[in-house]
């Protein structure tokens, strides 16, 4: 007991006061110099320098380089990048003198602004010159931004853009901390909610990234752990100990439906998703923990989701900024639209709420981050199937949640291990169509079929 109680006091160390004071005398006055506009205006000195280094990275990894802009064109590209962004900043910060449209569809509209771009790219030709390629340039670079911009335009619905300078917004428009098209710690609201005012405040959040800093250290060396002994993979570990594969990665798997036993393909089936837990909390640990040390002491991005006993629970624990981006654009101006006209329907609301989210948003939120909407372009089945499968699941959980009332359902250790390993299974299963592929969905399939002897 007293090494349980030992063990749970260590990993808590960013809430001992006695660890924050010792912390706070550290720092000194490092720590009283750190104001949080000294601190904002170096990560405004990291979005400027991060805000023309991506778009040059970005556009040479591009397979179309006849269509793609020159080192110069690519500059320019970040430019008017910079000016899309302050035009959404003003826009937000004089929300009220927008038109109508626009007050009532921010997003829509953000969204149509960028349709209107890809129109005029697909009906023009290379032979229009370097001016198109930049606007090319600007179609592959925009998706990374349009989601911070709609965080943007909601803190201009509420009013909170107004008296704030662009460089307020700039440094998570274009975060130098990292992260996807994704943005982690969702935008102006909730950073500035989230924000150290006062050295002990900056101490606790430093603590608690320097914890998710140490996490993710800790969760790397386990990933290569997993991965030399279950995969033999040819990471450094596994050369040095001569470790040999024990099952096949999933994704090698699916493509030959029938060639493993069984044990082997649902061994592969669970190892994969938690190699794949274990690489977002990787990433994610690495970016919210910089954002804490910069004061901002933010949610994690991913917390304990393969101890979920639901399907929403680990929904919401597995990659929750992705999680919140859903319900922000998709899920609540759904639920919200159809308030008065399924008042009576509680249930059919919920239903077309998580289905506009988790099946339509997730699919449209992966057709912007392939950025295959200049080039050749199919439709990707197996991730169609897998939104579908998504949406149905939530959709349950949050419907069987809602009809117990919030209430844990009853049952000791051994239910609970009952519950957690069907979350496994569900998640395990779904992620085998969880590809871009088009090809792939028959057989991806067909491997689905075979972990029951089909």
């Amino acid at each position: 007991m007293r090494a349980r109680i030992a063990l749970d006091q260590l990993g808590q160390f960013h809430e001992n006061p006695a660890v924050i004071a010792w912390w706070c005398r550290l720092g000194g006055r490092a720590l009283e110099w750190q104001t949080p506009a000294r601190r904002r205006m170096i990560l405004v000195l990291g979005a400027i320098w991060i805000g023309f280094k991506e778009p040059l990275e970005t556009l040479a990894r591009r397979n179309s380089p006849s269509q793609m802009p020159d080192e110069l064109g690519a500059i320019v590209v970040a430019l008017l990048a910079f000016i899309l962004l302050w035009l959404c900043y003003k826009s937000a910060s004089n929300f009220k003198s927008l038109p109508a449209f626009v007050r009532r569809h921010p997003y829509i509209s953000l969204h149509l602004l960028y349709w209107g771009l890809i129109v005029y790219l697909l009906t023009t030709t290379p032979a229009l010159g370097e001016w198109r390629s930049i606007l090319v340039g600007v179609a592959f670079v925009f998706p990374h931004l349009i989601w911070r911009c709609g965080y943007l335009l909601q803190s201009g619905l509420h009013g909170r853009v107004a008296g704030t300078r662009f460089r307020d917004h700039l440094f998570y428009l274009w975060p130098v901390f990292g992260g996807s098209n994704t943005p982690y710690g969702k935008g102006f609201d909730y950073l500035s909610r989230c924000e150290a005012k006062t050295a002990e405040e900056l101490a606790r959040s430093q603590l608690a990234g320097i914890k998710l800093l140490l996490l993710s250290l800790a969760w790397s060396i386990v990933l290569d752990i997993w991965e030399a002994f279950v995969y033999g993979s040819g990471n450094s570990l596994s050369r040095a100990l001569g470790a040999q594969p024990v099952v096949p990665y999933l994704n090698d798997l699916a493509q030959q439906p029938g060639s493993a036993p069984l044990w082997v393909a649902w061994a592969s089936l669970y190892g994969e998703l938690i190699r794949d837990v274990l690489k977002l909390a990787i990433r994610g640990h690495q970016i919210i923990g910089t954002l804490r040390i910069f004061g901002f002491n933010v949610f994690r991005n991913t917390y304990k989701p393969l101890l979920a006993e639901s399907l929403v629970a680990f929904w919401g624990r597995y990659y929750y900024y992705f999680k919140e981006l859903l319900v922000t654009f998709f899920f609540l101006p759904t639920f919200a639209q159809l308030g008065r006209k399924l008042r009576d329907r509680p249930d059919l609301r919920l239903f077309a709420a998580v289905f506009a989210s988790a099946f339509a948003g997730n699919l449209y939120y992966h057709m912007l981050k392939g950025s295959r909407l200049l080039g050749e372009w199919q439709v990707p089945w197996p991730r169609v199937f897998y939104c579908f499968l998504l949406a149905t699941g939530i959709f349950l959980s949050m419907w069987r949640e809602k009809r117990r009332g919030g209430v844990t359902p009853p049952g000791g250790l051994g239910r609970r291990v009952l519950r957690i390993a069907g979350v496994w299974t569900f998640f395990g299963m779904i992620i085998i169509w969880n590809t871009n592929d088009g090809h792939a969905f028959y057989t991806r399939t067909m491997f689905f079929l075979s972990l029951f002897g089909l």
